[in-house]
């Protein structure tokens, strides 16, 4: 089969499509014939070797793939060969073929193309969890997202709307906000040109957001927890503007909480209520409630420039490999 390999740990530049045998599923994994496997910052993490895991190398990056299951391992009991599915990895999906554990493994909608699949797992997941369990937004409340056009951004401001939020988008630049209002968003802050505190202190009448959620951290994150009411609740999902430091003097005053939240570690200690956000999402998808959002579609060959067009934001949505695509 094709993957793209990583055998040193650096640049995403780095990574070449070669030609590696094919992956073995354990007892208690699939093998999924992929078809569509989304990009993620993490993969450019991994590949340079400061992910909060560091696969054995040489490996293949991808966190999230989308395909037919090719093979089942013998204790799977869940799934068969055939299934339409999506799946959360630790690592592999760059590939034409790539192993998941079946209980990260769902099957998906028939109206749920494998690119809106590909694109699913990691974003929409990351941001429900966020959300609804550590956030525990209530239906009513403000809800504050901030890089509200990027792939997991978007997600959390139709998330959002799913659980009767009121959603206020902000981003940097009128295009991405436009993006957001496709998607749901009741208001819009441009924080490029506003000042993020005083324009969403303005849209609440004073009062604040009740839960924000920021992918983004960084400077941004001062203003955004300035942003927050009173019993506010920041979710601290990704560092891409740097790592925040949490004044905790300005969380006792107002009673608020700032919340860190890891699909990658929750799905290890929460099972049940992994498995309780994918069902309502996925009810939430066939409801017409949730619509994937992907800005480019490139074949395996390309994986470099996917990851590229991710890092240095000039993407918005989710970026979506397609090994069957034709590279020419």
């Amino acid at each position: 089969m094709r993957a793209v390999i990583c055998r040193a740990w650096g640049e995403v530049d780095d990574l070449k499509v070669e030609e590696v045998s094919a992956p073995t599923p354990g007892p208690d994994d699939v093998l999924i014939a992929v078809k569509a496997t989304a990009v993620n910052y993490a993969d450019a993490l991994m590949t340079a070797g400061r992910y909060q895991t560091k696969p054995d190398l040489p490996f293949s990056p991808g966190l999230e793939t989308a395909g037919v299951v090719a093979a089942c391992g013998q204790r799977v009991t869940r799934l068969k060969p055939g299934d339409r599915v999506m799946a959360i990895l630790a690592y592999g999906g760059l590939a034409e073929m790539a192993v998941a554990p079946q209980a990260e493994t769902f099957p998906i909608p028939a109206a749920m193309s494998f690119e809106e699949a590909g694109a699913f797992p990691v974003a929409y997941i990351s941001s429900h969890v966020a959300i609804r369990w550590q956030g525990r937004l209530e239906a009513g409340e403000t809800l504050l997202v901030l890089g509200a056009a990027g792939g997991v951004g978007l997600t959390a401001v139709e998330i959002g709307k799913a659980m009767g939020a009121r959603v206020i988008a902000a981003a940097s630049t009128a295009e991405k906000l436009a993006v957001a209002r496709e998607h749901g968003a009741d208001e819009l802050v441009n924080y490029s040109t506003e000042k993020l505190t005083d324009r969403v202190m303005a849209l609440t009448d004073g009062k604040g957001a009740d839960v924000c959620f920021d992918p983004v951290g960084g400077e941004l994150f001062d203003a955004a927890l300035s942003a927050l009411g009173w019993g506010g609740r920041i979710l601290i999902v990704g560092f891409v503007g740097g790592v925040q430091q949490i004044p905790a003097n300005r969380l006792l005053v107002k009673n608020r909480a700032a919340l860190g939240t890891s699909l990658r570690y929750f799905r290890w200690h929460a099972p049940d209520k992994l498995r309780r956000s994918v069902d309502e999402l996925l009810r939430w998808y066939e409801d017409g409630k949730l619509k994937p959002c992907i800005s480019h579609r490139l074949p395996l060959e390309k994986s470099v420039e996917a990851i590229r067009l991710l890092t240095d934001r000039r993407a918005y949505g989710k970026i979506v490999v397609v090994p069957g695509l034709r590279g020419d």
